[in-house]
């Protein structure tokens, strides 16, 4: 049978790298969007390296993101990203990706979706997995997203044109509450690992946070280390489905076991020297927190930058784990270091109480982002019946 082909560009944003179609050239069945993303990334793979599509064989190079017309009036475009697993025939909508969010600005008005001229670019982006706004600024060059600048970011080799990214209002992205369970902290009874001590809290995409300590380990780990520590992966899958059942994402255990991106769990130490995965060591003067997070049951090779987020707006909540583990400083709204695998990590985070409750105001950092292939992705019309059937519609090869 035929292949078909379908325009898309390929990007970095940040630390990920993603597929981006236009919403006009999908069906508009949403149901049918899964099959197409599967084909085109390559997944179901059982060894694990997406040879026969676009993927990387990691969660942070598995990525769609769709990019259309805004569907509410305080925003410029709509965005939704898709995470596809790597050995399974998943597609998961239930969180964004705070790396990709950093390319949707520059794509949008590279595409004509939104006009831009001057010195610099604001994109009003809104997340549709999220519902929630993130602001995109960026320098233009002659009308397009710059691409060369200074700016250095952990993981990516090189420098970029800076993205600043301003999330709005991010508290409540996955469950409408920052605080799902009403508490900084809580105890959660995990089955086969016991009582753990957790801060859940949900600000641009919901998490778990547990202190290394509790977990027999430093807290300084690199990814390959905790791949290999089998008892370790299935204490923090326990304390993720557990977590998932207690923020009310799911109802039941095996739902959660199912549902593999929310919450995303993570484990935090204080500030300690620490190597990264290219060897550089990280001095502890140099840091506020030190984080690892898993992604779809895969050590993130850096942070996912909405973990990132949630992990900054959790050290400014009193009380929390991720609050104990941070340096302590005199001003609240100092920007947050975190040490993370491939480097320092650096976050802003506007926390206030009002009423009592707690409140996150805003959350920000900086990300590059590159366009790197664009034309079209081409993809078995065995996998795709979807656009098999509407093939005279579409060019076929």
């Amino acid at each position: 049978m035929k292949q078909l082909k379908i325009p898309a560009v390929f990007m970095r944003g940040g630390t990920s790298n993603a597929v981006v179609f236009h919403q006009k050239d999908l069906p508009q069945d949403r149901a049918r969007w899964d099959e197409i993303f599967l084909a085109a990334i390559g997944s179901p793979d059982p060894y694990g390296r997406q040879l026969d599509g676009m993927g990387g064989g990691v969660s942070s190079l598995s990525k769609v993101c769709v990019v259309g017309p805004s569907s509410r009036p305080d925003a410029d475009i709509d965005y939704t990203f898709a995470q596809v697993q790597v050995k399974e025939a998943k597609v998961d909508y239930g969180a964004n990706c705070g790396n990709m969010s950093s390319a949707m600005g520059p794509f949008a008005v590279d595409e004509g979706l939104v006009k831009a001229s001057g010195d610099e670019a604001l994109v009003r982006v809104h997340n549709t997995n999220t519902k929630k706004l993130i602001w995109s600024r960026f320098p233009l060059d002659n009308g397009q997203a710059s691409v060369d600048g200074d700016l250095a970011i952990p993981g990516v080799a090189g420098t970029g044109a800076p993205v600043k990214l301003e999330f709005r209002e991010p508290g409540g992205a996955t469950t409408g509450k920052l605080l799902p369970t009403g508490n900084v902290v809580d105890v959660l009874d995990v089955p086969g690992v016991g009582k753990v001590r957790v801060s859940m809290v949900d600000a641009a995409n919901a998490c778990v946070f547990v202190r290394a300590a509790d977990l027999g380990i430093k807290g300084t780990e690199l990814p390959e280390e905790i791949e290999a520590n089998a008892g370790l992966l299935k204490k923090l899958a326990a304390i993720r489905v557990a977590a998932s059942v207690a923020m009310g994402i799911t109802k039941t255990p095996e739902e959660a076991a199912r549902r593999a991106t929310v919450p995303f769990v993570g484990f935090i130490s204080g500030p300690q020297e620490a190597k990264t995965l290219t060897g550089e060591t990280l001095k502890e003067a140099g840091m506020d927190l030190t984080g690892r997070m898993m992604s779809s049951g895969q050590p993130h090779r850096a942070l996912p930058l909405t973990c990132t987020l949630c992990m900054a707006v959790a050290a400014r909540l009193e009380g929390s784990v991720v609050h104990e583990a941070t340096r302590p400083g005199g001003n609240p709204e100092a920007e947050i270091r975190i040490a993370m695998p491939s480097g320092v990590l650096t976050v802003a985070a506007s926390v206030r109480k009002l009423e009592g409750q707690w409140h996150a105001e805003q959350g920000a950092f900086y990300r590059t982002q590159r366009r790197m292939f664009e034309g079209h992705v081409v993809v078995r019309a065995s996998r795709v019946p979807a656009l098999a059937d509407a093939a005279g519609k579409r060019r076929a090869i």
